[in-house]
């Protein structure tokens, strides 16, 4: 059997589905790296909303996709980016989802970190955007789930200077009651996110990213990297004080950042994870018994799909997240929270499901490709 697939120049061409998936083991607890997989949510789909209306989520099947990247070693990530922060997840609907998932971490032994933002405020003042940040903080400890304090749209607008973020993290940070991850997001995820750290020059701002850390590195667990640049991320990883961990969340070079170099490595927390997530670990596993190179061989060949769904614009690739999860059959619909079903062209959906079956990635691959059949009649491509 073939499928025929549009490519971006509109033309159809012929690819043969695999018939066999990969089947990744589950294993023993992860022992050389910490892994971190930020998880999409699921939406209701019966649910009559609009693109502006709060997002209306499936907590069944969202709690169950959580419950499958536990099953296979790895820690949930939550409220992030992959989750539609600022993107159709307003903050009562992330609380929602901090609450709920944390304690499913709690009840089958998942590890889980939490997003802490200011996402409930639009812009303020400096001392508004600390209060944000410090009610989304005590939530997430309530919750009993790590902190990651991630960059804020409202302080890249109210901070005038340099100092300004390091008041509001060192105030943070003071108050945190467990160490946290601190998350730096570039522009390519989130353009208000331009300038973080007080400058457009990269350079300038990991020097105030780092004076933050050196101030309080007993309240910082790692730092989270979302750059695009491997270069510099290992350069800012070799500048930490010891006992500060880097998660690279760079979705183009994951696999060279986490098998590192003779001066370290870099630990996990990505959002290509969610669709790797079997995959991921069982290279991991790999990587534990120190064999470098058959962890490399199972992860890189994934670089290609993750390059695929992170291109330009970068924030949009939620879009070919949640495809794959419902291809996969972790989630009945390919229907997002804010609509963002429409927000990549059905080109660039049909090469996901291409790499991602040439990867084995499909349980079952019959299901994926009758589901991209029906995806491709909606659209008006006929067998």
């Amino acid at each position: 059997m073939t499928i025929e697939l549009p490519d971006a120049r509109g033309r159809l061409r012929t690819y043969e589905p695999r018939t066999e998936p990969l089947a990744p083991a589950t294993g023993a607890p992860f022992t050389s790296r910490t892994v971190f997989s930020a998880a999409h949510v699921v939406a209701d789909p019966y649910a009559d909303t609009t693109p502006d209306s709060p997002a209306a989520v499936d907590w069944d099947a969202t709690l169950a996709f959580r419950r499958h990247l536990w099953s296979h070693g790895l820690g949930v990530a939550e409220a992030m980016d992959t989750a539609q922060r600022g993107m159709g997840l307003d903050w009562a609907g992330a609380a929602e989802l901090i609450r709920r998932s944390a304690a499913e971490a709690k009840a089958v032994g998942g590890r889980i970190a939490c997003g802490v933002g200011t996402d409930q405020i639009a812009s303020g003042t400096l001392a508004e955007v600390r209060a944000a940040y410090e009610e989304q903080l005590a939530l997430v400890e309530e919750s009993g789930a790590q902190a990651i304090l991630m960059a804020s749209r409202a302080l890249a607008s109210a901070a005038k200077s340099p100092d300004d973020y390091l008041e509001v993290y060192g105030h943070l940070l003071r108050q945190a009651a467990e160490p946290v991850i601190l998350h730096w997001l570039g522009p390519m995820f989130d353009p208000a996110l331009e300038g973080y750290w007080g400058s457009s020059d990269l350079d300038a701002a990991t020097d105030t990213f780092l004076e933050v850390i050196a101030a309080h590195p007993d309240k910082i667990d790692g730092i989270k990297v979302s750059l695009l640049d491997a270069g510099r991320e290992v350069a800012l990883r070799r500048r930490l004080p010891q006992g500060v961990r880097c998660y690279t969340g760079d979705d183009f070079h994951y696999p060279e950042l986490i098998a590192g170099d003779e001066q370290g490595f870099s630990h996990a927390l990505l959002g290509i994870f969610d669709p790797l997530g079997p995959l991921a670990a069982e290279a991991v596993r790999v990587l534990d018994t120190g064999n470098t190179d058959g962890f490399r061989a199972l992860l890189d060949p994934t670089v290609e799909l993750s390059r695929h769904l992170f291109q330009a614009p970068t924030r949009f690739y939620k879009t070919g997240v949640v495809l794959l999860a419902w291809l996969a059959g972790h989630q009945s619909h390919f229907a997002m929270v804010g609509g963002l079903q429409s927000a990549r062209s059905l080109p660039h959906l049909a090469r996901a499901y291409e790499l991602a079956d040439g990867l084995g990635l499909f349980p079952d691959p019959k299901l994926a490709e009758d589901r991209m059949r029906t995806l491709l009649h909606l659209y008006g491509v006929t067998p």
